[in-house]
Formats: structure tokens, C-alpha cells, sequence
């Protein structure tokens, strides 16, 4: 676990295929390097999968954003998928407004998610 002024990132292994990042705090320009060095350490293989458990991310900005559509852009480059769970719903709106529910998968909470990408 990793704590950078008010994010967590913890990478929580699934399954040999399945992996999830969960996130917590405030996603901003302040907080997005400590994501993005995660998830550089993360490995995406064609056929896997990782599921980033939203449910304790309490703010997320236009950094915070482009940082997401970033990752989907490199799980998709490896042949992997990247499902989003657990978003608020307030998150979740922003999102839908801005059409990232085109390019993400939702999940109501994790447990959700992993089954539909197995």
C-alpha cells in the first residue's frame, strides 16, 4: 500500500489473469503521479484483465481523468481489459456526461466486475 498526500493505491492480485488497483482519496494533478507510477508497474497481458475498485476515490479532476483513459488506452494496446468499479455516483454522472461510460466498463463494486471479465 502507498500513501501519497491523500491517495492510496493498493494492488490487490486476483487471479494469474486478474488484477485489481484499488484507489483511494483525491485523484488530482497533485496526486495522479503516485497512480500513474502504479499502474507502470503493473504488467497487462493479452487476455488479462484489471479492475481499478473506485469505491473509496472521493474526488477525481481532468488529470485524474485523462490518467484513466491513459491506462484503458495501454490495457487495450496489451490486449487486456480495464473495468472501473465501485464509482460514487456523483463520479459516475461526470463520467457519463463526459461519454467515458463508451469507452469504460462500470461495475457496481468489484465483486461484480471480476465474474462478467473472467
Amino acid at each position: 500500500m502507498r500513501h501519497d498526500h491523500g491517495l492510496t493505491v493498493t494492488l490487490r492480485p486476483h487471479s494469474t489473469r486478474i488484477q485489481v488497483l484499488a484507489v483511494a482519496g483525491d485523484l488530482d494533478h497533485h496526486t495522479a503521479p503516485r497512480l500513474r507510477a502504479a499502474l507502470e508497474e503493473l504488467t497487462l497481458a493479452p487476455g488479462g484483465a484489471l479492475v481499478m475498485d473506485l469505491s473509496a476515490l472521493t474526488f477525481c479532476d481532468s488529470t485524474g481523468i485523462s490518467l484513466l483513459v491513459a491506462a484503458h488506452q495501454r490495457a487495450q494496446d496489451a490486449g487486456a481489459a480495464l473495468a472501473l468499479a465501485g464509482l460514487h455516483s456523483d463520479i459516475a454522472h461526470v463520467f457519463t456526461i463526459m461519454g467515458l461510460d463508451r469507452l469504460f466498463s462500470f461495475y457496481e463494486s468489484t465483486e461484480k466486475a471480476i465474474p462478467a471479465l473472467q
